[in-house]
């Protein structure tokens, strides 16, 4: 039977063009429909050197339908190199080309003598959605692009990946945020996503000494073939840390994985802590009168902001979480992990957790609980008109995200904690009747 999708939170495979776009110098070339690049373009920040609207694209007809699109490809190929000034084309297959057959890697296969590198991903949404496809281009990427690295190691150098590009509106700002926190310990983060960084940060991936994944699934099995391909010891840190509680589990954790020095990084995490507190302590007023907000939540997001904003409410802020739903189609496989990772909160609170892509269920649900005050939702755009209905404070965090601009904020870390703060209680002191 067919999965209900109400109120869609992600999008298919192709949509993880995205991770292309992100990395500067780098431009996807589709294999699918005419318009699937400006329709899947639909998250705020998605443009930048090359916009989704002059990726090249084959338009798929119904003359490829019949006659096979590889002619068309192969064309489409040798105009992109010609008249786009980029450092690496990657070609995306869609739908049409992968259910008629169209062998990419065959036709890609035909410039590896090309000036620029040419290669390929399939990326078909009937396989998956852009969480999933974020990994195969990666995995692709690697494979392709770093197919003749002899790697020479370099102290401290760790290899960092977090969210799917532009799924996450935070994704930027929650990045050089953890950029940040490993620096201050002593080590070089690598990263290929943003400004800064590209095809020569792609180039010494194999050069690490060690690669850190902060996320409960998407991204592991690229991540898991550096470890293999290039002997690269792997830390998957399931969690996205917001707040001091889970970054400074975070900083102890990456100590202890890559054995840096350990005085620093206590160091560094007392002042981050004292700094946190200072705030909080300054706030304290504010941030304990129930008058303001309650103290049940519900979040209706992906799986790393589940964890992510679960936690950090329970364990620095002292809430109570409601039943918890988790919309990204997360693999069953990683299912069990997640829930037991949800539930590892500070004195053995628990609570029930659903993996869903019924958008009107959950809504259904959660008019339905008993929050014993005024409810806090956190969500998407999609929970906007539900916590009208409820009266429940309302904060935007996952996709989609269509009444707020995120340029560099983030709410990851120490800082992102207090960010995140800030947009719970300016929702929450709103409502206060004058």
């Amino acid at each position: 039977m067919a999965k209900i999708l109400d109120q869609p939170r992600y999008k298919c495979a192709l949509a993880a063009m995205q991770t292309v776009q992100a990395i500067p110098g780098a431009i996807p070339i589709l294999h699918s429909g005419p318009g699937c690049a400006a329709k899947l373009n639909d998250n705020n920040g998605t443009s930048g050197r090359y916009s989704p609207n002059i990726f090249p694209c084959t338009s798929i007809s119904e003359k490829e339908v019949v006659f096979g699109g590889s002619n068309k490809l192969r064309s489409t190929i040798e105009n992109a190199l010609k008249v786009i000034d980029a450092d690496l084309f990657v070609v995306l297959s869609g739908c049409t080309g992968e259910i008629i057959g169209d062998d990419i890697e065959e036709v890609t296969s035909n410039f590896e003598g090309s000036e620029k590198p040419v290669i390929w991903a399939k990326t078909p949404g009937f396989k998956g959605n852009n969480y999933v496809g974020h990994d195969w281009i990666l995995k692709s990427i690697f494979e392709q692009y770093l197919a003749e690295a002899e790697p020479e190691k370099e102290k401290g150098l760790v290899n960092l990946f977090v969210a799917p590009p532009q799924q996450d509106p935070y994704w930027l700002g929650n990045l050089r945020e953890i950029e940040e926190l490993l620096k201050a310990i002593g080590l070089k983060p690598n990263t290929i996503f943003g400004f800064g960084r590209g095809l020569d940060n792609l180039k010494k991936i194999p050069n690490a000494e060690f690669t850190i994944l902060v996320s409960p699934w998407a991204g592991l099995e690229s991540a898991k073939y550096l470890q293999s391909r290039f002997g690269i010891p792997l830390l998957q840190y399931p969690v996205l840390p917001i707040g001091a509680s889970e970054t400074t589990k975070f900083l102890r954790a990456v100590q202890d994985f890559t054995g840096i020095d350990k005085g620093l990084v206590e160091r560094v995490i007392a002042e981050k802590e004292a700094e946190f507190y200072y705030y909080i302590e300054r706030f304290a007023d504010t941030l304990l009168e129930t008058r303001i907000l309650g103290k049940r939540f519900t979040v209706v997001s992906d799986s790393e902001y589940t964890i992510a904003v679960t936690k950090f409410l329970v364990n620095d802020m002292g809430l109570f979480p409601e039943k918890l739903f988790i919309v990204d189609d997360a693999p069953k496989a990683f299912q069990q992990k997640i829930t037991d990772e949800v539930n590892n909160l500070n004195y053995g609170i628990k609570t029930e957790v659903q993996f869903t892509t019924d958008g009107h269920d959950i809504h259904e649900q959660i008019k339905g609980f008993d929050f014993a005050g005024t409810p806090l939702i956190i969500g998407s755009n999609w929970e906007k008109k539900l916590a009208a209905e409820l009266g429940a404070h309302y904060v935007n965090v996952s996709y989609p995200m269509l009444e707020k601009l995120v340029i560099n904020d983030h709410i990851a870390g120490y800082s992102g904690g207090l960010h995140l703060l800030e947009q719970i209680f300016t929702a929450a002191m709103s409502k206060l009747k004058l």
